[in-house]
């Protein structure tokens, strides 16, 4: 029986040979070892919102691929109102309430000022071609809103204090203001000292000669000089009390100041004046009549000379040319070649709140 199996088993292979041998020995076979669950693994998650791509769909676009949205979408909005608005307009991102009037004049004028856009437009023009005029100007109003809103921010920083050693700008320098109720000084009343010691006082009256006058001068002109305005008040002066006896003191420097340079340029233009009244206008430095009646602001006087003689240059050259048409400009060319360096001192050098 022995010799018939071997036989058999020389029959088959040698792993056939192995099972049946297992049979033959009653032997059962083991179970089939699995092997360990390993863990699925995931797919690459994309950066973005941790979820993998799909190849069907549209990849999500980011950072520089995203497609430019509308200003309008992005930025923030602007409010800015006129104080006497009386229309309203959407420019962009910037929602302008600006003040509005009809008058006699050829084109559509804009101004920025403390209190907003002031639009003024002749009678025959209609309000859709305003609003036109306005759209095509849009990205210079923001932009000079938002600098007047700066420009206001930092003026109410300066603001003027009304205190014994205020300090403010008089003739392009600095002037003082010093309470003296002392009975040198009569009550209520202003004295002027100029920024000169005395020790070149003395001197100048000893020196002869062109150069030591000049030198003189020099020093006496020197930029920014610490002149003193000495009032007769109390060192309690309410500020308002301060406040008034400077601006009356500053309001006659002016009208005399005025009257002067009036009377220097009017021959050079060809011109006469008649009359000379002082402004307080918040936007407006001066005006001019037909009838030779000149307004001028009297906050000039913080300025340089030469800053106030454009101005009167400028109203005096209005007998002659009632608008600001090239001829116009011409004419106060013809007696100041460098009236725009001084016009714009005006506008980049804005002057602290008074209040």
């Amino acid at each position: 029986m022995s010799r018939f199996l071997q036989l058999v088993l020389d029959m088959f292979d040698g792993a056939t040979t192995k099972a049946l041998q297992d049979i033959g020995t009653d032997k059962q076979s083991s179970p089939k070892k699995r092997k360990p669950r390993q863990p699925k693994r995931l797919k690459p998650q994309s950066l973005m919102g941790g979820l993998h791509r799909d190849v069907n769909v549209a990849p999500a676009l980011h950072g520089p691929h995203m497609p430019p949205e509308p200003l309008g979408q992005v930025l923030p909005k602007a409010h800015y109102v006129h104080p006497r608005a009386t229309r309203r307009i959407q420019l962009g991102t910037t929602d302008v309430a600006y003040a509005f009037r009809r008058g006699k004049r050829r084109t559509i004028g804009m101004a920025i000022g403390p209190d907003g856009l002031e639009v003024s437009a002749p009678r025959w023009v209609t309000v859709g071609e305003v609003e036109s005029a306005l759209r095509e100007k849009a990205d210079w109003i923001a932009r000079k809103l938002v600098e007047m809103q700066e420009r206001q921010q930092q003026l109410g920083a300066a603001r003027i204090v009304w205190a014994d050693g205020v300090v403010l700008p008089y003739l392009g320098d600095q002037l003082q203001v010093v309470l003296d109720s002392s009975s040198t000084l009569k009550k209520n009343s202003a004295q002027f000292e100029p920024a000169v010691s005395p020790q070149l006082g003395n001197e100048l009256a000893h020196r002869v000669t062109e150069q030591d006058r000049a030198e003189a001068v020099a020093l006496q002109t020197a930029p920014q000089a610490l002149h003193t305005l000495r009032l007769g008040l109390p060192l309690n002066a309410e500020p308002q009390q301060i406040r008034d006896a400077v601006q009356a003191w500053l309001m006659r420097q002016a009208k005399a100041l005025f009257v002067e340079r009036l009377n220097h340029y009017a021959p050079q233009l060809g011109v006469q004046w008649h009359k000379v009244s002082l402004s307080s206008a918040a936007t407006r430095w001066g005006s001019a009549s037909a009838n030779g009646a000149i307004r001028l602001n009297w906050r000039l006087v913080h300025h340089k000379r030469d800053v106030i003689d454009y101005v009167v240059a400028h109203e005096l050259s209005h007998l002659r040319v009632m608008d600001h048409s090239p001829r116009f400009w011409e004419t106060v060319q013809s007696v100041m070649p460098d009236y725009a360096q001084r016009r714009r001192v005006l506008k980049d050098e804005p002057l602290p709140p008074w209040s």
